[in-house]
């Protein structure tokens, strides 16, 4: 099968002025308001859905959140068309935890039937050159990609993961259904790994991103405990500046801290990133709540990308 060039949804391309490739992690500033093709701009209204009431003590029964959203804040995917004019039928088509319109291209082939490890690459050009459509995992070293990979194939210990931050060190690939792949790439941030070793990953993971013609979407794992992290601001302006289809996935939902001791419930941390995204994006990103402790999200992810990829293969 011959390599494809990157022909991706429109509407994940986030068009903006040039900025050096060298402020991939840490741009000295965020860039002007980005925006998207404007056949995909904002719409009125709001879209239906219901709120589920959470406890405030961390541990406690959690139940999946979905949120309530305005029309304009939801990701309508490739091939899919929304009537702003019938909110229920909106709101039942909006995968739970998330923004994202579910759309004719989400099939039966969302499971997982087999995940295998494929091979570690220490440069893009190392990597598998087999023309299937990919997916890459990529977030701070303490977020939880392997545990995010792990959940979604339903294998415990496909993707080694570790107390300490930064094991992962190289592109690594798992073919899925034998047919695509999920990628497990380095973690930025604090790794506790010398300073040219990390310097190393970020060039090598720059590159690929830019290089990579099977790329179909990145997924930037957001840690929902915590509030939002400068870092993961500036890594999504990066994205968006080069034009890289960027979904924003929110780990460790499970997690609900006493509010008398000021923590905040994941949704509220989920919306204040949300929030400083608006600022400097016309329209949002796809995003998705998840938790590899309860599988939240799981099926939704699957789904989403199922999406993406049977548009991506046609297109």
């Amino acid at each position: 099968m011959l390599l494809r060039h990157r022909l991706l949804p429109r509407l994940l391309l986030l068009p903006s002025t040039h900025t050096s490739t060298s402020t991939l992690l840490r741009p000295s500033r965020l860039p002007r308001r980005l925006s998207l093709s404007p056949r995909f701009s904002a719409l009125s209204h709001l879209a239906a859905a219901e709120t589920v009431d959470q406890s405030d003590n961390e541990g406690a029964p959690h139940e999946d959140v979905q949120v309530k959203l305005p029309l304009d804040r939801l990701f309508v995917p490739p091939g899919a068309t929304v009537d702003a004019g019938n909110q229920e039928a909106v709101s039942a088509r909006v995968l739970k935890g998330s923004n994202i319109v579910l759309g004719p291209y989400a099939r039966g082939d969302a499971q997982v039937v087999n995940a295998d490890f494929v091979k570690s690459s220490v440069r893009p050009d190392d990597c598998p050159r087999d023309g299937r459509p990919e997916f890459a995992l990529v977030g701070r070293s303490n977020v939880g990609k392997s545990s995010l990979l792990n959940s979604l194939v339903r294998r415990k210990r496909l993707a080694l993961t570790s107390k300490k931050p930064g094991k992962t060190q190289c592109i690594n690939h798992f073919i899925v259904n034998d047919s695509w792949y999920l990628v497990d790439l380095p973690g930025y941030g604090y790794a506790s790994a010398p300073q040219e070793a990390r310097t190393n990953w970020d060039e090598f993971t720059r590159n690929y991103f830019l290089s990579r013609e099977t790329l179909v979407s990145v997924f930037l794992l957001i840690d929902a405990s915590i509030p939002a992290k400068k870092i993961d601001l500036d890594y999504a302006s990066w994205l968006g500046q080069n034009k890289v289809p960027m979904t924003l996935v929110f780990t460790k939902c499970d997690k609900r801290k006493k509010k008398k001791n000021g923590g905040r419930r994941p949704e509220e941390n989920v919306e204040t990133f949300q929030s400083l995204i608006r600022e400097y994006f016309e329209a949002a990103p796809p995003w998705i709540m998840t938790s590899s402790v309860t599988n939240q999200g799981r099926d939704e992810i699957l789904l989403h990308m199922s999406q993406l990829r049977n548009y991506w293969l046609k297109h």
